[in-house]
């Protein structure tokens, strides 16, 4: 993808996590941020939406303003990513936005904007590190995000699926079944919480402090994670022996835990399928802080780019 001359080739971006937002001018030529850097804050997904709109707007603010152009803002679902209209109800998160038109609150305010689309968190951060990442020069990948739940995408040659041989329904992990349950009841920063409180009997603390005692020596922490990700490559097995990607990416803060997760994920993965499963890379995010703001900025794309292809 490469912008013809004179074309411009910044798109401005707006990440908005569970916790934080961050905000960014990436350089679409260069497939970097522009000064390398970005700008995050806090943001309360439980406020009011004159509040949550605020954080975001004030973050926006912050970016140096090279001038009119497009703007991207990802964020989780559920979310009418076309109208830009928020559909949040019942996931603990952001419900003062439910209804809101978010292009007609953003736009006037952001600094240059000509236009302004919507993507998926997960979709913008597995396309980053197939972009600019751990996936690059792979044409068929699946990228996961793990934290509070299971981000999922499903790429081949760069374009997202949404159904198909090994394709969940909408591409969506979190809709899988596992031990007769939702998958997110046995993989999330909830469920690992809830399995260490029950294996040790004792109140759960996060999941960085899990991984800490675990490398140090906790049996039990130890267990959870064996259990937890041994699970996860179960359930994903079947679909990957079925839309047969080279390389599985892992992001999402939980990944910063990758010495204890990687070998029971691989484990899960071929108990499955051997043959096929055994053949694809396994791997950490190599952008995880980057990648879903360079992913944002590829799928909105800037005036004068080759057409991106059908991502919808």
């Amino acid at each position: 993808m490469t912008p013809a001359d004179g074309a411009e080739s910044t798109v401005s971006v707006l990440e908005v996590g569970g916790t934080h937002v961050t905000a960014a001018d990436v350089d679409i030529r260069a497939r970097r941020l522009r000064s390398g850097r970005s700008f995050r804050e806090a943001v309360d997904s439980d406020g009011s939406a004159e509040e949550i709109l605020s954080a975001l707007l004030h973050c926006a603010g912050r970016l140096s303003g090279l001038g009119a152009g497009p703007w991207v803002v990802a964020l989780p679902g559920p979310f009418d990513y076309e109208r830009g209209i928020g559909r949040f109800e019942g996931v603990g998160k952001f419900e003062a936005l439910r209804g809101v038109d978010l292009r007609a609150a953003l736009t006037p305010s952001l600094p240059g904007a000509t236009a302004l689309s919507f993507c998926n968190d997960a979709d913008a951060y597995v396309v980053g590190e197939w972009w600019a990442g751990a996936a690059r020069g792979h044409r068929t990948v699946v990228g996961i995000t793990l934290g509070t739940g299971v981000g999922s995408c499903f790429l081949r040659d760069g374009r997202i699926l949404r159904h198909g041989p090994g394709v969940p329904a909408g591409g969506w992990v979190h809709t899988l079944r596992y031990a007769g349950g939702p998958l997110e009841e046995t993989v999330s920063r909830h469920a690992l919480r809830r399995a260490y409180a029950r294996a040790s009997g004792t109140a759960p603390p996060d999941v960085r402090e899990i991984a800490r005692r675990a490398r140090h020596g906790d049996r039990a922490a130890a267990k959870v994670f064996t259990g937890t990700f041994r699970a996860l490559g179960r359930a994903l097995g079947p679909l990957l022996a079925a839309f047969e990607p080279t390389v599985l990416v892992v992001g999402g803060a939980i990944a910063g835990a990758w010495d204890l997760l990687a070998e029971p994920l691989r484990s899960g993965l071929t108990e499955t399928d051997p043959d096929r499963n055994r053949r694809v890379v396994l791997t950490p995010a190599h952008r995880p802080d980057e990648a879903p703001l360079l992913g944002a900025a590829y799928l909105a794309g800037a005036p004068g780019h080759a057409p991106l292809g059908d991502f919808r």
